[in-house]
């Protein structure tokens, strides 16, 4: 009858001796008998299946009883109403005085339709969170690829490239590992804690290496003593109270591509000091160490941050350039005005992440590993190249002119140059 019921009388009995369930369900048979007519007779009720069975908990204690009463209904509320408050009239149960009081009646509906809420609002919350939008798909399958290459080096926890590359960067843990996977760094390997494995250290010796540690105490400690058991060649400078898997993209990359030599991070006296110092170091010793470093996201095909070879930038041997433009006008000189037949995509420092022909505008961009904010395209602006700049998220495209457009996303900026 509870299945199928709409009401549940909850109903609690105080007896003044000991009285077992039977006595109950009896007294509640017998006193209500001919109260309430014909109609409402409890036997007839629960015979035509109006009324379920009458569940009763009883205990006693100190030679008093006292239990709970369960009535399941399938009667109106006015009749259940009326059901509960003949239960009240009841003075005696077996042989002792005795005094019941209804405390509740529950809507089972109500307490369903809650139920559903609840369910609805914890499956829906779940469907958005593992829901994919389209133009997320290529970005989430690339970083799943990513982290599925994860290896160990010696039991520890290790970018794929590890084992080959002339350069490693060495984090404390797993979780940071993953996230520079996430960001197309794959030389990187963790220490597990402060005691530097001897795996790590010994790697160190052969390697060029770049320490990038949370900006906490124990990323100080780990460097330390990660300096006296093996050789660091340049430090990454987190954020102060900020670890590596708490990174994102552009704040990863910014660091490592500021790396600066550990002796100048040793002479340091706080972390904040350490760019100025670097700032007034030897030139050339700075050039180096930030070197190996991109100056762009890394490319998935195998561009690491601190894998690049010592004096060669690492944009000038992907673009062949030896001087970065460092305005939105020097790269429209050197794509469109020089009509050059190319496109650019650059990031929100106007750093170059890729460079091909004008033609395949559309792949590369739907293609980049990084999140380009910007297109130079020495072309005219199309369709096609709206929209799928529109779905990576880009801002602005500067190019030659515009295309017949059917429709303009308002997240794209288009700039004309004659």
């Amino acid at each position: 009858m509870h299945d199928t019921a709409k009401y549940l009388i909850h109903a609690d009995i105080t007896a003044a001796g000991v009285v077992e369930r039977s006595d109950v369900v009896g007294a509640v048979f017998g006193q209500t008998e001919g109260l309430l007519g014909e109609e409402l007779d409890l036997r007839d009720l629960q015979d035509s299946k109006k009324v379920g069975r009458i569940d009763v908990e009883i205990r006693s204690e100190g030679g008093q009883s006292f239990g709970q009463i369960t009535v399941a209904s399938g009667l109106d509320r006015v009749e259940t109403a009326i059901l509960a408050a003949a239960l009240e009239t009841i003075e005696q149960v077996g042989p002792c005085r005795a005094e019941i009081a209804v405390s509740d009646i529950e809507d089972v509906r109500s307490a369903k339709r809650r139920e559903v809420v609840d369910r609805a609002t914890e499956l829906l919350a779940e469907f958005e969170a593992h829901s994919v939008q389209t133009e997320d798909i290529v970005e989430t399958v690339r970083q799943r690829a990513r982290v599925e290459d994860i290896s160990e080096y010696e039991g520890l926890p290790a970018g794929p490239r590890v084992e080959d590359s002339d350069a490693i960067v060495v984090v404390e843990g797993r979780a940071d590992v993953l996230q520079l996977l996430k960001y197309g760094v794959k030389n990187a390997i963790a220490v597990e804690g402060t005691d530097i494995p001897e795996a790590v250290a010994n790697l160190t010796k052969e390697r060029t290496v770049t320490a990038f540690l949370d900006g906490d105490r124990g990323g100080d400690l780990i460097l330390k003593e990660l300096a006296q058991v093996g050789e660091v060649d340049h430090v990454a400078v987190a954020p102060r109270g900020r670890s590596v898997e708490e990174l994102s993209r552009r704040e990863a990359m910014t660091a490592l591509r500021d790396k600066v030599p550990y002796d100048v991070f040793a002479d340091a006296d706080s972390v904040e000091a350490i760019h100025e110092e670097a700032a007034r170091a030897d030139g050339s010793e700075v050039a180096a160490a930030q070197a190996q470093v991109p100056s762009g996201d890394a490319t998935e095909t195998g561009s690491d941050p601190a894998d690049a070879s010592p004096g060669e930038p690492a944009e000038a041997a992907a673009d062949g350039q030896t001087d970065d433009p460092v305005t939105l006008s020097d790269h429209v000189d050197a794509v469109i005005r020089a009509e050059s037949g190319t496109v650019r995509l650059l990031d929100s420092d106007l750093t170059v992440l890729a460079e091909g022909d004008a033609e395949d505008v559309v792949s590369l961009v739907a293609e980049a590993s990084g999140t380009p904010t910007t297109i130079v395209l020495d072309d005219t602006c199309s369709q096609k190249v709206l929209d799928v700049a529109a779905q990576r998220g880009v801002d602005v495209v500067v190019a030659t002119g515009d295309g017949d457009y059917v429709k303009q996303p308002t997240s794209v900026q288009v700039r004309t140059i004659g």
